[in-house]
């Protein structure tokens, strides 16, 4: 189950690598990656309330969640300020980090909504024997804007190709090896632990979304962004009717 786990982890990180790929043979226009942005961001909205949040309600007690919730989203603010002080701020427009030692920023940066949504995936999975298809489909989608836009300033940065990739690649690799532990070590705690899980990765990545992703689609794809996210709302709501 846990090489399963793992799996699952690392295919839906893969699109970071994959939104490398597309920044690396194209320049992506601002407004085209403002949608994306958007796109992602409905989806995540959704699935931070219908697969994280009433899942946590589900299979604990309002503390556990509340705490989650809270840890979660200081917890991002926190890495936030740390990613701006290493030289990231900015990293996920497509302005981007322009100094090459924004590296280690960007990978923090990839990390703190990466990790818990596979741990997430690693628990589901240990539960529940499969992926639930709209957060697999969230946290895929969610992933390709930021692989794009953080390309995009490291090719400014200097950052030859297969630096970017290999950079990347630990990210995608971080992200199977917390999906496995979600899968195993956590798999065997109790309703409260796994409630507070699920609601630490929805504090944590409903912050993202206001602080990050949100404000990004609409600077670079105007008025359009709303409806885009809403569509990205309606399409991962529709999904998780058929998990």
């Amino acid at each position: 189950m846990g090489l399963l786990a793992a799996a699952w982890g690392a295919i839906a990180a893969a699109s970071l690598i994959i939104g490398a790929l597309i920044a690396l043979v194209r320049t992506v226009p601002k407004r085209q990656l403002g949608l994306i942005m958007a796109f992602g961001s409905g989806v995540l909205i959704s699935s931070v309330a219908f697969e994280l949040v009433e899942e946590a309600v589900g299979i604990g007690g309002q503390i556990p969640v509340a705490v989650g919730m809270t840890l979660g989203a200081v917890v991002f603010f926190l890495g936030d300020r740390l990613i701006d002080g290493l030289g990231g701020e900015g990293m996920g427009s497509v302005n981007g980090p322009e100094s090459p030692g924004s590296g280690l920023a960007i990978v923090l940066g990839a990390a703190l909504d990466g990790v818990p949504e596979s741990i997430v995936l690693g628990l589901t999975i240990a539960v529940g024997g499969e992926t639930g298809i709209a957060f697999f489909a969230a946290v895929f989608l969610s992933n390709l804007p930021e692989g794009i836009a953080g390309t995009a300033g490291l090719q400014k940065g200097g950052w030859d190709k297969w630096r970017i990739i290999r950079l990347w690649s630990i990210v995608v690799i971080a992200s199977a090896i917390a999906s496995f532990v979600g899968a195993t070590l956590l798999s065997g705690g109790q309703g409260d632990l796994h409630a507070f899980i699920l609601a630490f990765a929805g504090g944590a990545i409903l912050t993202m979304l206001a602080d990050t992703l949100i404000p990004e689609a609409f600077e670079n794809a105007g008025n359009l962004a709303g409806l885009m996210t809403t569509f990205g709302f309606g399409l991962a709501f529709a999904l998780s009717l058929l998990d």
